[in-house]
């Protein structure tokens, strides 16, 4: 499951890297050709709402083999494009169906037992992380290797041996709830409503992924002005500080399930709020910068997988819909952070962009961590 979900997250980010080998291969300019990247993180919006919940109704074996072959063929599509609409459209699909990733920590929350569930979390997680930054490493390096086209059949080859890998290995037992498909999509604004812990791990969450994109998109531009002025494969390979994220997610899985999520996410963003705080005046020092963005990512994944673990443990029978609106919640706030970080650095500066991702971990981290699992579990078995 953890591979899986590396690889069906990667297919989001490959072409990122080779975007001007795209817009000159299409005749196109880079604006448009980025424009059509962005329908990926469109679609990946509208599965997190579409096709996550459907964990909960249907065999996870053939409903997740069914996305990695849509995932196969719409690569394989992609990269036959002859102009920018016809790849806008494949990476939407793509991103749709690249929310493979919260199906399966969803299929992971329903499975596994109550006492080892953020352990399991955290080994799923840690593919989420790995893919994340293997789609940009592997995708830059098979796009010089054998053309941007050439790399998008690689993925597409890859999706579907994953798609039969799935019908082999993962469970075919379906899912335990009596909603149907549409009561459920009208039911994920009243979940919000309803459930205190679910409103408290989505806000919490939006906010500390607000701080990690803002941090992230807000150092790209940092670099690459003066008095740095690096290129693009040098600003990519900080990246590798993002390493960090993969190992912690394996160790906050298993301390979460020993001593709890609320010290789990109190510790995490400890860290990463003051890495933040101390890359924000270092960056002149790339070794401690790399230490600092270690640190970052590793503190915020941790409190990722200790919060994502009380979100599944809400209804345990059919968390795939909780998954879904926190995912929503939690995207929505990154794609603000993006946003924010690449402009902030342009007006205030890296140190006030940085204090401002910085500020947004301690504001979460002052989010009370008593969730109500008690309380909510009562309701969710009335309903």
């Amino acid at each position: 499951m953890s591979l899986a979900a590396a690889l069906g997250t990667s297919t989001l980010y490959p072409l990122q890297p080779a975007i001007a080998e795209v817009a000159d291969s299409l005749g196109a300019q880079l604006a448009a050709v980025g424009l059509a990247l962005a329908c990926g993180p469109v679609g990946y919006m509208i599965g997190l709402g579409l096709l996550v919940p459907l964990v909960d109704r249907f065999s996870p074996a053939r409903l997740l083999a069914v996305q990695f072959g849509v995932l196969a063929a719409a690569s394989a599509l992609g990269a036959t494009a002859s102009g920018v609409w016809q790849l806008g459209a494949a990476l939407g699909v793509i991103g749709v169906c690249s929310t493979v990733g919260a199906g399966l920590s969803s299929v992971a929350g329903r499975l596994a037992p109550p006492h080892r569930r953020a352990t399991i979390l955290g080994t799923v997680t840690a593919g989420i992380s790995a893919g994340i930054l293997a789609g940009r490493i592997v995708g830059g390096w098979l796009a010089e290797e054998i053309g941007w086209r050439g790399m998008q059949l690689v993925f597409a080859a890859a999706c579907a041996v994953v798609a039969l890998g799935c019908l082999a290995i993962l469970p075919s037992a379906r899912g335990t709830t009596e909603h149907g498909y549409l009561a459920t999509l009208r039911s994920l604004p009243l979940l919000v409503v309803r459930h205190t812990a679910l409103r408290i791990a989505a806000v919490r969450g939006a906010l500390w992924f607000f701080a990690f994109c803002a941090v992230w998109s807000g150092l790209a531009v940092a670099l690459a002005e003066p008095p740095f002025s690096y290129s693009a494969e040098r600003i990519g390979l900080y990246a590798l500080a993002g390493l960090s994220g993969m190992l912690a997610t394996r160790v906050a899985g298993t301390a979460t399930d020993r001593v709890g999520a609320p010290r789990v996410i109190l510790l995490g963003l400890a860290v990463a709020g003051c890495a933040a705080v101390l890359a924000g005046f270092t960056l002149s020092n790339t070794a401690v910068t790399l230490l600092c963005l270690a640190l970052f990512d590793a503190g915020l994944f941790a409190a990722q997988v200790a919060n994502q673990s009380t979100v599944l443990a809400i209804d345990p029978a059919a968390p795939a819909r909780f998954n879904s609106v926190y995912m929503l919640v939690y995207f929505v706030g990154g794609s603000l952070g993006t946003a924010f970080g690449a402009a902030a650095v342009a007006w205030f500066g890296w140190p006030v962009t940085a204090t401002v991702a910085a500020t947004a971990i301690v504001i979460a981290a002052t989010i009370r961590t008593d969730s109500g699992t008690t309380r909510v579990r009562r309701s969710a078995r009335g309903r």
